[in-house]
């Protein structure tokens, strides 16, 4: 999943800005210039906490073992693809939102920021109750870590973002 999800959120990130670089301060949306550093300074705390959950559930999680209530490695498994996939969706489809505005164009989009934020909060879940229990120090920053990119992806992106963007459903 990440070998394949990762590079396509990286390339999908790389061909808008490039491709389109006068979108990209239009990708911003209503978003005040006041919020944009803080919401700058928060995507290196949630890239850092992607990289510390990713930590238990790649190197200390045997996935023939694993439990989630009840539930096996699978539910990681979907987590990371809600959360990649529709990532590497985004910024393209904002790109042709702006293109066109519609009322269906602005909640595919947001219905693409629920299903990442969907995928975060499972893994936050997914990092409290794993069992076998991973050592505490390995949990406790991966529960940190998800809880940072749940601020990212959950508040900032799915549901602040859309609320100041000026194309409405």
């Amino acid at each position: 999943m990440q070998l394949v999800g990762g590079p396509l959120v990286l390339a999908s990130y790389a061909y808008c800005i490039l491709r389109f670089p006068d979108a990209s301060a239009m990708m911003w949306g209503g978003v005040p210039d006041s919020l944009r550093p803080l919401y700058t300074a928060w995507m290196f705390v949630a890239a850092a906490g992607y990289f510390a959950y990713s930590n238990l559930f790649l190197r200390h999680a045997d996935p023939d073992r694993v439990r989630i209530f009840g539930r096996g490695y699978g539910l990681i498994t979907l987590a990371y693809a809600l959360v990649l996939f529709p990532s590497a969706i985004w910024m393209p489809a904002t790109k042709w939102l702006l293109d066109a505005p519609s009322p269906l164009r602005f909640w595919l989009m947001r219905i693409d920021l629920f299903a990442v934020a969907t995928g975060s909060i499972l893994l936050l879940i997914a990092a409290i109750a794993i069992q076998p229990a991973p050592p505490r120090g390995v949990r406790l920053i991966a529960i940190l870590g998800a809880i940072g990119f749940c601020v990212q992806t959950v508040l900032l992106d799915a549901l602040i973002w859309p609320a100041l963007f000026p194309i409405r459903g």
